[in-house]
Protein backbone atom coordinates (compact mmCIF):
# COMPACT_ATOMS: atom_id res chain seq x y z
CA UNK A 1 0.00 0.00 0.00
CA UNK A 2 1.73 3.21 -1.11
CA UNK A 3 1.80 6.24 1.64
CA UNK A 4 0.85 8.78 -0.86
CA UNK A 5 -2.41 10.80 0.24
CA UNK A 6 -4.41 11.20 -2.61
CA UNK A 7 -5.51 15.00 -3.59
CA UNK A 8 -9.14 15.22 -4.48
CA UNK A 9 -11.39 18.12 -5.58
CA UNK A 10 -15.23 18.11 -5.49
CA UNK A 11 -16.73 20.88 -7.87
CA UNK A 12 -20.27 21.94 -7.89
CA UNK A 13 -21.33 25.50 -9.84
CA UNK A 14 -22.25 27.35 -6.18
CA UNK A 15 -19.68 25.94 -3.86
CA UNK A 16 -22.18 26.23 -0.98
CA UNK A 17 -23.68 22.85 0.10
CA UNK A 18 -22.70 19.41 -2.14
CA UNK A 19 -18.87 19.49 -3.03
CA UNK A 20 -18.56 21.32 0.67
CA UNK A 21 -20.27 18.11 2.23
CA UNK A 22 -17.76 15.82 0.21
CA UNK A 23 -14.81 17.90 1.32
CA UNK A 24 -15.65 17.28 4.24
CA UNK A 25 -16.87 13.90 4.36
CA UNK A 26 -13.61 12.68 2.59
CA UNK A 27 -11.49 14.40 4.59
CA UNK A 28 -12.54 12.58 7.93
CA UNK A 29 -13.76 9.39 6.49
CA UNK A 30 -10.79 9.21 4.18
CA UNK A 31 -8.72 8.73 7.57
CA UNK A 32 -5.35 10.41 5.65
CA UNK A 33 -5.44 9.06 2.98
CA UNK A 34 -7.17 11.59 1.27
CA UNK A 35 -6.69 15.49 0.94
CA UNK A 36 -10.08 16.82 0.16
CA UNK A 37 -10.92 20.05 -1.70
CA UNK A 38 -13.62 21.74 -3.09
CA UNK A 39 -14.43 24.32 -5.18
CA UNK A 40 -17.62 26.12 -8.33
CA UNK A 41 -17.43 27.63 -11.27
CA UNK A 42 -19.25 30.77 -10.12
CA UNK A 43 -19.09 29.97 -6.06
CA UNK A 44 -22.17 31.50 -4.21
CA UNK A 45 -19.21 33.52 -1.32
CA UNK A 46 -21.18 31.69 1.52
CA UNK A 47 -21.51 27.71 2.82
CA UNK A 48 -25.53 27.25 2.97
CA UNK A 49 -26.03 27.10 7.71
CA UNK A 50 -27.96 24.08 6.73
CA UNK A 51 -24.70 22.20 5.72
CA UNK A 52 -22.69 23.39 8.69
CA UNK A 53 -25.79 22.87 10.94
CA UNK A 54 -25.65 19.05 9.17
CA UNK A 55 -22.12 18.74 9.17
CA UNK A 56 -21.64 20.27 12.84
CA UNK A 57 -24.46 17.65 14.41
CA UNK A 58 -22.33 14.69 12.80
CA UNK A 59 -19.12 16.37 14.16
CA UNK A 60 -17.34 16.90 11.35
CA UNK A 61 -14.92 19.38 10.94
CA UNK A 62 -16.41 23.25 9.21
CA UNK A 63 -14.07 25.55 10.42
CA UNK A 64 -12.04 25.70 7.18
CA UNK A 65 -15.26 25.73 4.96
CA UNK A 66 -15.68 28.18 2.41
CA UNK A 67 -17.27 28.66 -0.53
CA UNK A 68 -14.86 29.15 -3.34
CA UNK A 69 -13.63 29.72 -7.20
CA UNK A 70 -12.45 26.35 -9.06
CA UNK A 71 -9.58 28.69 -10.36
CA UNK A 72 -7.82 28.40 -6.88
CA UNK A 73 -7.08 24.91 -8.10
CA UNK A 74 -5.86 25.63 -12.02
CA UNK A 75 -2.81 27.73 -10.58
CA UNK A 76 0.51 26.50 -10.63
CA UNK A 77 0.89 26.57 -6.93
CA UNK A 78 -2.04 24.61 -6.28
CA UNK A 79 -1.98 21.22 -5.53
CA UNK A 80 -1.60 18.41 -7.79
CA UNK A 81 -5.13 16.88 -8.05
CA UNK A 82 -5.10 12.76 -8.41
CA UNK A 83 -9.23 13.02 -8.84
CA UNK A 84 -11.61 15.64 -9.60
CA UNK A 85 -15.06 14.54 -9.17
CA UNK A 86 -18.22 16.87 -10.48
CA UNK A 87 -21.13 16.25 -7.75
CA UNK A 88 -23.86 18.42 -9.69
CA UNK A 89 -25.24 18.27 -13.35
CA UNK A 90 -24.71 22.19 -14.11
CA UNK A 91 -21.13 21.84 -13.49
CA UNK A 92 -20.37 18.61 -15.04
CA UNK A 93 -21.50 20.10 -18.59
CA UNK A 94 -19.25 23.46 -18.15
CA UNK A 95 -15.55 23.94 -19.40
CA UNK A 96 -13.24 22.87 -16.47
CA UNK A 97 -10.21 24.51 -16.07
CA UNK A 98 -6.90 21.97 -17.15
CA UNK A 99 -6.00 20.34 -13.88
CA UNK A 100 -2.10 20.48 -13.57
CA UNK A 101 -1.33 16.53 -13.69
CA UNK A 102 -4.06 15.09 -15.79
CA UNK A 103 -6.31 14.02 -12.72
CA UNK A 104 -8.55 11.27 -13.29
CA UNK A 105 -12.31 12.47 -13.24
CA UNK A 106 -15.82 11.16 -12.96
CA UNK A 107 -19.36 13.01 -12.55
CA UNK A 108 -21.23 11.73 -9.42
CA UNK A 109 -24.34 13.91 -9.81
CA UNK A 110 -26.13 14.83 -6.12
CA UNK A 111 -29.80 16.32 -6.79
CA UNK A 112 -29.51 19.74 -5.39
CA UNK A 113 -30.69 20.17 -1.80
CA UNK A 114 -30.85 24.16 -2.02
CA UNK A 115 -33.23 23.64 -4.97
CA UNK A 116 -36.07 21.92 -2.88
CA UNK A 117 -38.68 23.77 -1.84
CA UNK A 118 -40.92 23.11 1.18
CA UNK A 119 -41.12 23.38 5.02
CA UNK A 120 -38.16 23.58 7.19
CA UNK A 121 -38.71 19.81 7.45
CA UNK A 122 -38.55 19.22 4.01
CA UNK A 123 -35.52 20.91 3.33
CA UNK A 124 -33.75 19.47 6.28
CA UNK A 125 -34.40 16.22 4.42
CA UNK A 126 -33.10 17.42 0.85
CA UNK A 127 -29.75 18.08 2.89
CA UNK A 128 -29.58 14.61 4.80
CA UNK A 129 -30.61 12.86 1.52
CA UNK A 130 -27.37 14.74 -0.57
CA UNK A 131 -25.18 13.70 2.58
CA UNK A 132 -26.12 10.11 2.54
CA UNK A 133 -25.51 9.96 -1.01
CA UNK A 134 -22.58 11.34 -0.91
CA UNK A 135 -21.22 9.55 2.17
CA UNK A 136 -21.99 6.54 0.45
CA UNK A 137 -20.22 7.03 -2.78
CA UNK A 138 -17.31 8.14 -0.88
CA UNK A 139 -17.53 4.87 0.96
CA UNK A 140 -16.95 3.13 -2.35
CA UNK A 141 -14.10 5.32 -3.30
CA UNK A 142 -12.22 5.13 -0.26
CA UNK A 143 -12.27 1.17 -0.12
CA UNK A 144 -10.99 0.76 -4.00
CA UNK A 145 -7.74 -0.80 -4.16
CA UNK A 146 -6.14 2.28 -5.66
CA UNK A 147 -2.96 1.19 -6.25
CA UNK A 148 -3.47 -2.28 -7.12
CA UNK A 149 -5.78 -0.83 -10.21
CA UNK A 150 -4.72 -0.07 -13.99
CA UNK A 151 -6.47 3.60 -15.23
CA UNK A 152 -9.39 1.48 -17.46
CA UNK A 153 -10.45 -0.51 -14.66
CA UNK A 154 -10.27 2.51 -12.30
CA UNK A 155 -12.05 4.90 -14.51
CA UNK A 156 -14.74 2.56 -14.76
CA UNK A 157 -15.45 1.75 -11.19
CA UNK A 158 -15.52 5.77 -10.72
CA UNK A 159 -17.76 6.39 -13.28
CA UNK A 160 -20.30 3.41 -11.60
CA UNK A 161 -20.06 5.19 -8.41
CA UNK A 162 -21.42 7.99 -9.92
CA UNK A 163 -24.70 5.84 -10.33
CA UNK A 164 -24.40 4.51 -6.68
CA UNK A 165 -27.36 5.54 -4.39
Amino acid sequence: MSDKAYNVLFLCTGNSARSIMAEAILNRDGKGRFKAYSAGSTPSGSVRPEVLALLGKMNYKTEDARSKSWDEFATPDAPEMDFVFTVCDNAAKESCPVWPGQPMSAHWGVPDPVAVEGNETEQQLAFAEAFRMLSNRISIFTSLPLTSLDNLSLQKKLDEIGSAT
